[in-house]
């Protein structure tokens, strides 16, 4: 009770901080300052002077790393999209690198001059120990799309604004940087977070596109599922992707019998209408399919095999970064619905033997109702560590599901 009792007392400290910059017009209707804000400003305030003016510029040449950036191409793809929905808005456009240092701008001339008075231009460095809390730095921190409000901002040279953020992450799931909207805090629009998250996908998708042209036989099946072969996309049905899962986990294969056990359970299905199926597989793979006892001819290059790897060799670091959805979701195969519980419980498990609050952080994000592992990450922060906040709220919301 009684550090439940100073964590609320540190939070009102927060708020009447809060409180002391915020202009009354710029007030959002909940006056509550939001859980990862509080933790922002209780880990900034010590280190970040509020009366700042703007972001500090970084040492680096920032052309140089832009043409280096692997968000180079796609976003340079997509820059009219990008520059069209800044101008038609009244945005100001910006990707970081993972440092929160910004390498691309765009946006109408008058947003861009007033961007450009508090250095959110290329070069400028946004990250929480440089300019407090902001969308930016919250979205590199936490690896989720952030919105930050007027004099939510840590900064009173930003209370004017409003900013919508969301993290880019390469094919491994690894974080490359943030796409940002900003704008003024009167034009606030419930659209814009939606839109980055939008033009997020797109960057990605084009950013993935690089490794998926790669030789070979690639699955994704964490999530929706899909696969390629030489850089080709496979026109899969949903029983060809889970057989091609099933092989990727095992790759021993299956008897005929097994396979269709593993496909259909108790269903009325005959072995001959799983040979059909098989062989329309096997055409695709060009012939990478054996027919007596099934398994794969050719390497497969698959993620949920990598996150059993990682697991398998202690690397639980790894393991939680690459899973990132549960397999194949909609199937209700049983070899499938067994590999999807294994996979999770074996993830879990391992974080909750890591010892490691960031694991434990990270898989929470992924898992909002898992009180067991909120719980487990609060125990192990420090009590002056500002991310006990956002655990705290986790626990909160998890008891009310």
């Amino acid at each position: 009770m009684a550090e439940r009792s100073a964590l609320h007392e540190r939070r009102a400290v927060l708020e009447r901080e809060w409180a002391r910059w915020v202009p009354a017009r710029a007030r959002p209707e909940t006056r509550e300052l939001p859980s990862e804000v509080a933790a922002s400003w209780a880990r900034s305030l010590s280190i970040v002077d509020p009366a700042r003016d703007s972001a500090p510029a970084s040492g680096d040449e920032v052309r140089a790393r832009w043409r280096e950036s692997p968000l180079r191409g796609p976003v340079t793809e997509l820059a009219d999209e990008l520059r069209s929905i800044a101008d038609d808005a009244g945005f100001v456009a910006a990707v970081t690198d993972e440092s929160g240092t910004i390498l691309w701008t765009c946006g109408g001339r008058v947003m861009r001059r007033r961007a450009e008075q508090v250095n959110f231009a290329p070069g400028g460095r946004w990250d929480e120990p440089d300019m407090g809390t902001n969308a930016l730095s919250l979205a590199l921190r936490t690896g989720r799309p952030s919105k930050v409000f007027s004099a939510e901002h840590l900064v009173a040279a930003l209370h004017g604004w409003v900013c919508y953020c969301a993290p880019i992450r390469d094919a491994s799931g690894r974080q490359l940087g943030v796409l940002d909207l900003s704008t003024t805090w009167d034009r606030s629009h419930p659209l814009a977070m939606s839109t980055v998250r939008t033009l997020v996908t797109a960057i990605e998708s084009r950013l993935h596109s690089a490794p998926a042209a790669a030789p070979g036989l690639r699955l994704s099946c964490l999530g929706p599922g899909h696969a390629t072969l030489d850089g080709s996309a496979l026109r899969l049905s949903p029983r060809q992707l889970e057989v091609l899962t099933l092989l990727a986990l095992e790759p021993a294969g299956f008897s005929p019998e097994a396979l269709r056990e593993a496909l259909y359970g108790d269903l009325p299905v005959t072995i001959t209408t799983m040979r059909a199926e098989a062989s329309h597989l096997r055409r695709l793979l060009n012939g990478a399919l054996t027919s007596r006892r099934y398994t794969l001819t050719t390497p497969i290059d698959c993620d949920a095999a990598d996150v059993l790897a990682a697991l398998k060799s202690g690397d639980t670091a790894t393991a939680v970064h690459r899973y990132t959805a549960p397999l194949l979701p909609a199937s209700e195969a049983p070899g499938i619905t067994r590999w999807r519980d294994h996979l999770e419980v074996a993830v879990r498990e391992a974080v909750l033997a890591s010892g490691s609050a960031d694991l434990a952080l990270r898989y929470g994000e992924r898992h909002p109702f898992d009180l067991q592992v909120h719980e487990y990450a609060h125990n192990l922060l420090a009590p002056g560590d500002g991310r006990r906040g956002i655990v705290a709220a986790r626990v909160r919301d998890a008891l009310r599901d």
